[in-house]
């Protein structure tokens, strides 16, 4: 099956030529979009470098910082209209351990979503202070509670979709900005009647470069999820939160 690793990055050009050789060793099926959010600090010329040695390498560029939920859905994009069958979600810094793919791979043959959860048995954090455990465990217990779902690690970004998930899923209605967009997928899936599976992994937490977590990305996480409640009790109508995506540059180092 062919499967595509969606990278976004913004400002991680120490981390992105060290994590795409760690990924690209997991499996020979697996091919790497990285999609870069205009970097100033020129992640976006060295993933074109890295493109131009490697043919499973490839890279979006967009013309403005528009968040991580628009990065992925330009990706989701990208690898449906190149017939891929497995998409994953991949942070850049490292935080998710490239080793962990080939558990994906076995994962997703009995299910349509495999989730990488910190927060099941087996799972955890590494490096984190306990502030920021705090807020993850809260924000994802705050998230299941208003939601009604049974999974343990609803924030986390390390993620495997089969190509219908992302066909069935109307991706024009994903209204996520930010780190909210895990929460917002995890849930239309599961709305959608998909089988969701969590697998434990252990998330490590960056040593180059800043965090992009904010105030605002959490504000708008817990704003969301209940524009997603209250959208769903609705009647019957298709669950859309308001949005402001940017446009992708379509040309491609690789792969076009």
């Amino acid at each position: 099956m062919r499967s595509l690793v969606i990278i976004p990055t913004y400002n991680e050009r120490d981390n992105i030529g060290e994590i795409v050789p760690l990924v690209l060793a997991q499996d020979e099926r697996l091919d790497v979009l990285i999609v870069d959010d205009n970097s100033p600090d020129g992640t976006g010329q060295l993933a074109d470098a890295l493109a131009a040695r490697e043919p499973r390498v490839h890279v979006l560029h967009n013309p403005a910082k528009g968040g991580l939920g628009p990065a992925y859905v330009a990706g989701f994009r990208w690898a449906l209209d190149r017939d891929y069958d497995l998409i994953f979600e991949l942070d850049a810094d490292l935080s998710h351990d490239p080793a962990d793919l080939p558990r994906f791979l076995e994962a997703i043959r009995d299910c349509d979503v495999v989730l990488g959860s910190r927060y099941v048995p087996g799972g955890g954090v590494a490096n984190w202070p306990l502030h920021r455990r705090l807020i993850s465990q809260g924000g994802c217990l705050y998230a299941r509670l208003v939601l009604g779902l049974p999974y343990s690690d609803l924030t986390g970004g390390f993620k495997c979709f089969r190509r219908r998930v992302l066909e069935t899923v109307d991706l024009d209605l994903i209204g996520s900005g930010g780190y909210g967009f895990q929460i917002e997928m995890t849930y239309r899936a599961h709305h959608a009647g998909f089988k969701i599976k969590e697998i434990p992994i252990v998330f490590t937490d960056r040593v180059v470069g800043r965090s992009k977590m904010s105030r605002a990305i959490v504000l708008e996480a817990m704003v969301m999820v209940w524009r997603l409640r209250f959208a769903s009790v609705q009647a019957r109508r298709p669950i859309r939160l308001p949005r402001a995506r940017p446009e992708f540059d379509s040309d491609l180092t690789r792969g076009a």
